[in-house]
Order: structure tokens, then sequence, then C-alpha cells
């Protein structure tokens, strides 16, 4: 198989046929999902999702506690592989290539669509060597400096942090830590950023900020968001899944379920489906 360490190559190729970076529109698929569905250990966690994911764009899940966002995010790198009695139905397909194929490698898809967590979770080394872990691992050719630079300046971290590389990123603020998780994801060039969650433990002048980091990085990166939060989904976000809690026949369990995808304007302003608009009112939650 292919060992791809460019934005956007794809995950399982034949010679001759990575895309090229730069011929891209903006309405490039990133991802397909069609009928997705995650269940643990046989009980349904999320059923029948089927939605499009925009190049370039940052698509945001919302949805009340237990809907499956976050299961429906990690579906998007593999991450529910590591999930013990994790089942994965449907077809999900990213540039085009199935990523549940038998020849994708799962380490390989989580290298060229980062994830950013919800609590900041830097290692316990330096500020320089969380930057540099991931292109150390990768084996990625170039100056080591010049890539921890050029993440750092792309995450708006470079100039905090310039005169102390050196430090332990414990000693940074939560914001920075984020920001700095940020940086390590960028580092080794991914194609995609899965955030999840990424301000919920953060202050609203650090909010800010890693809301106006993403808005930067969607010139780069496509970047899909799982947030609590609907006035930040509404400030940042191209497109918007809203997922509602459903209960299986018997009752005796719940999973999430897609009900409404489209334009974040139009659906925080004309949402299609009134359980949408009971939600984003406060109606419901």
């Amino acid at each position: 198989m292919a060992q791809p360490t460019r934005a956007g190559e794809r995950l399982a190729v034949r010679p001759g046929e990575l895309r090229k970076p730069g011929q891209v529109e903006h309405v490039e698929k990133t991802f397909e999902l069609r009928d997705v569905s995650v269940s643990y250990g046989g009980t349904p966690a999320v059923r029948g999702v089927s939605m499009d994911i925009y190049h370039q764009n940052i698509t945001a899940l919302i949805g009340p506690s237990g809907c499956g966002k976050s299961t429906l995010l990690r579906c998007l790198n593999r991450m529910n592989d590591l999930i013990p009695n994790a089942r994965i139905d449907g077809e999900l397909r990213y540039h085009g290539e199935d990523i549940y194929g038998p020849a994708v490698d799962p380490v390989q898809v989580r290298k060229i669509i980062g994830m950013v967590f919800q609590k900041p979770n830097p290692f316990p080394k330096s500020i320089y060597d969380n930057v540099a872990f991931g292109p150390r691992a990768t084996g990625m050719k170039g100056n080591l400096d010049d890539i921890v630079e050029n993440a750092l300046r792309r995450a708006g971290l470079w100039d905090e942090v310039k005169n102390r590389l050196r430090d332990n990123a414990y000693g940074m603020s939560g914001g920075q830590q984020q920001r700095l998780c940020i940086a390590r994801a960028i580092a080794v060039e991914p194609d995609v950023i899965l955030m999840d969650e990424p301000c919920s433990a953060l202050d609203p002048i650090s909010t800010a900020r890693i809301e106006d980091l993403m808005l930067e990085l969607k010139e780069r990166y496509t970047i899909v968001i799982v947030t609590h939060n609907m006035q930040q989904a509404a400030r940042v976000s191209d497109m918007t899944a809203f997922l509602m809690v459903e209960l299986t026949a018997d009752e005796r369990n719940r999973f999430g379920q897609l009900v409404e995808y489209d334009d974040t304007s139009k659906v925080f302003t004309n949402p299609a489906d009134e359980r949408t608009e009971a939600y984003i009112s406060g109606k419901v939650g």
C-alpha cells in the first residue's frame, strides 16, 4: 500500500492514482457517508447517517448529549477501531476511497485525518518536542526546526512561545495547550482536522482565539467539529448537522440519528425539521 504523507493524498491507491495537491474545487467532497451505523457490543449508538462533508469547509455536529456526535466523528478517522466490540456498518468514503477497505491502514488514516480532543492533552515534553513528535515518528523529510515553527505559526502560537520552546508544555495556559495540540496535529500535514468539543474546557477569550484559528485553518484543511455550543456552530461552520436521540423499538436503548443537515445559515434561520427548530430555540435539549 502507498504511504501518503501530503495533504489530500489517498489512503488506498494504485500506482499513478494519487490526487495531486491543488487540483481540488471548493465543492469537492472530502467524506461521503451512506447509511453509517455504529454499535457497541450489539447496542446501537448511531443509526443510518448519510451526509457529505466538503473540502475546506467547517462542518459542525450539534445535538443533545448522547446523540452520537462524538461517535460519528470518531468514525471519520477510525478511532472507534480502538474501542472493544465497536462495529461500523454502511459506507464511508474519503476522497472516493473506502476508509474501511481491507487495503487501508488505520494508523495511516489517523496521520492524515488528525484529531483534537475536548481536553487539551499535551505530552509531558517540551513545547518543541510536542510538535516534533509526529514528524519524527513518521519520518517526515525537511528541517525539523522549520516544521515545528511553521506548525506553531499556523496554530497562532509562535510569537507566544518562540523564546521558550524547551519549556515543559504543562506550563502553558489551557488555551495555549489546546493550540499546541492543534499545532501537533497539523505538523504532520494532515488533510482533515477533527475537533471534539475543542473549546469546552476554555475561557471565553481562549475560545474566541480557537474559533478565529479554525476560520484561518479552513483555508488549508477540512474541519469537522463537535460542539454543544450552538452559537459557536453558527459563528464558525459552513454546514451543520443536527442529531437527535431516538429510542429502539423496545425502548430499551437510545441511539443517535441524523435529523437535518444543511447550510449553517439555513439550519439556524429556517430549519426544515421542527425538531431542529425546537432544539435551536431551547424548547428541548
